[in-house]
Formats: C-alpha cells, structure tokens, sequence
C-alpha cells in the first residue's frame, strides 16, 4: 500500500515543545494533536508518535528505560550545509560536528526532549 506510513514513537517530556520543534525546524506536519498528553507529525512517509508522560505510550515504557537511547530517526537532506546553517540561525545546537563517510556525511542534534535525529546528505 503506498499510504502506508512507517511509525517510530519518541517518548518526550514536553509535547508542545516537541510539536514546535519538529514542525518549526525538520519540515514535519501535525497529523494529530492530543498536547498535552500526545501528538501525532509526519514527515513524507515517517510517521513520528511524540508520547508525553500522561500518554499510554509513556506509561507502558518500563523505568529503567525511561531516557532518551541512541536510537535516532534519519533525515534525508539534499544539502547538509544548507541545512546545518539555517537550523544554526534558527538556534538549534548540534551534536558535534559533521561525520563523513563512504556513503555520505551526517550530523546529529537533538529535540527539547533529548532523542536524536541524524541529519544525512548522501556522497553524490
């Protein structure tokens, strides 16, 4: 099915905020909001489920996983500087600096809640 969308949920302490972040900087839609407890953005076909402490998706996560892991979504960009200077304008801070490899180059930064997003420019 081509509606189909591919789903990740990132729990966060500030649903709000996460909307705002993730609407204001990395091009996501609000699909569906329930702020405070929970919301609902998508970004082409990633689905991303932002779960405050009231959700039933933060409630089900055990206590000993409760922090932000290294698990991260992956955005593809098609001009890493580009991106990286409007975002720094925009006052968002990054993770380090720009990794390259074989297959491209990345940078890392993360939303108010502290989970990760790797930003990616394929090597052309």
């Amino acid at each position: 099915m081509t509606d189909q969308l591919a789903s990740v949920r990132y729990i966060v302490d500030d649903v709000p905020a996460a909307i705002a972040f993730y609407t204001t900087h990395l091009g996501f839609t609000v699909r569906m909001s329930a702020a405070p407890a929970f919301a609902d953005v998508v970004r082409g076909p990633l689905r991303l489920l932002l779960s405050g402490p009231a959700s039933s998706g933060a409630r089900a996560t055990p206590a000993d996983a409760s922090a932000a892991g290294r698990n991260r979504i992956h955005l593809v960009v098609p001009d890493l500087d580009a991106e990286i200077r409007r975002l720094d304008e925009a006052g968002v801070r990054f993770l380090g600096d720009v990794v390259a490899g074989p297959g491209g180059r990345q940078i890392l930064l993360a939303d108010p809640a502290g989970n990760l997003v790797e930003l990616f420019e394929a090597a052309h």
